[in-house]
C-alpha cells in the first residue's frame, strides 16, 4: 500500500471516528431524559408541594426539593454518558459498514474499467 493511500485510510479513520461520534452525542442528547426521569421529577414535585401545604418550613423543603432536582440531573448525565457510549459504538459500527461497501464498489468499478481497457488493448493487437 502506498504511503498516500495509508494517509487517505487513516484520514478516512478519523473522519469516520468523528462523525460517529457527533452522531452518538446527539442521540445521547435526546434519549437523556426520558419518561423513568420525567416520572422522577413530577414526584419530587408532588412531594414539596404536599410539604408546602402542609405547613412544613420553607428551610425544609428546599434542601428535598434541591437534593431532587440534583438527583435528576445526576441520572440523566450518567444515563447520557451511558447511552453515548452504545449509540457510538453503534455509529461507528454502521458507518465502517457503509465505508467497506463503498470500497468494494469502487474496487468493481476499477476491475471494471480495468478490463474493459485490457480487452480494447488486446483487440488492437489482433
Amino acid at each position: 500500500m502506498s504511503e498516500q493511500a495509508k494517509v487517505s485510510a487513516e484520514e478516512a479513520s478519523e473522519e469516520i471516528k468523528r462523525l460517529a461520534a457527533q452522531r452518538a452525542q446527539q442521540r445521547a442528547r435526546v434519549a437523556r431524559w426520558d419518561l423513568d426521569i420525567a416520572i422522577f421529577l413530577f414526584a419530587v414535585l408532588i412531594i414539596v408541594v404536599i410539604l408546602l401545604f402542609q405547613g412544613i418550613e420553607i428551610e425544609v423543603v428546599s434542601p428535598i426539593a434541591l437534593f431532587g432536582l440534583v438527583m435528576v440531573w445526576v441520572v440523566g448525565w450518567r444515563r447520557g454518558k451511558q447511552m453515548y457510549q452504545s449509540f457510538y459504538q453503534e455509529e461507528l459500527a454502521r458507518l465502517e459498514k457503509t465505508l467497506e461497501k463503498e470500497k468494494k464498489e469502487e474496487e468493481k468499478i476499477e476491475e471494471t474499467i480495468e478490463e474493459k481497457v485490457q480487452k480494447a488493448l488486446r483487440e488492437r493487437w489482433r
